[in-house]
């Protein structure tokens, strides 16, 4: 007998940066140990980043400090007319919960990509995003944070900066 592989929404984060719109939503197993997430980003100027995600995710404790930790791969791709490209990052993230402050919570993700896991005119990439949120109701909470996301083209020794700035947003959770 298979049993089906229940999934269901967990998450949906938007956040804002002066110059583009990210949205992001995460699935998990019931059992909480596996998760998928797919985003999208539009940058002003007609940039569009899309992302799939898949991570194994746990939670742990260090130091009494309660987190969920995920490791796995975020498959990035971006178009800026006429660059166009991606990789397959492997890296992760980790959400700590700060007991004496219920609520509060510091968030950091980070995945690196070398060339050999990159296509099309990405010859590396990489997604680095750091923030704090608040949790105001039981099921939703406001974010303040950094992203950059950036690639290595090829033929060229500058950083290509797909997104770079401070962010606000919120998440809603099911």
């Amino acid at each position: 007998m298979v049993a089906p592989l229940a999934a269901s929404a967990d998450d949906f984060t938007l956040s804002l940066t002066n110059d583009s719109a990210r949205g992001y939503f995460r699935f998990s197993q019931p059992s909480d140990q596996l998760a998928v997430g797919a985003g999208y980003t539009y940058h002003t100027g007609s940039r569009h980043i899309a992302n799939v995600d898949f991570h194994a995710q746990g939670r742990t404790a260090i130091n009494n400090l309660p987190m969920t930790v995920g490791l796995g791969l975020r498959n990035i791709y971006f178009r800026d007319s006429p660059i166009e490209g991606g990789a397959t990052a492997p890296g992760g993230y980790v959400r700590a919960n700060i007991p004496e402050a219920p609520g509060l919570s510091f968030n950091a993700e980070l995945y690196m990509s070398p060339s050999i896991l990159s296509f099309g005119d990405a010859d590396g990439m990489r997604h680095v995003e750091t923030s704090v949120s608040y949790r105001l109701i039981r099921n939703a909470e406001l974010l303040v944070g950094y992203r950059y996301v950036g690639a290595d083209l090829e033929n060229s020794r500058d950083d290509f900066r797909l997104e770079e700035g401070l962010i606000g947003g919120m998440r809603i959770l099911f």
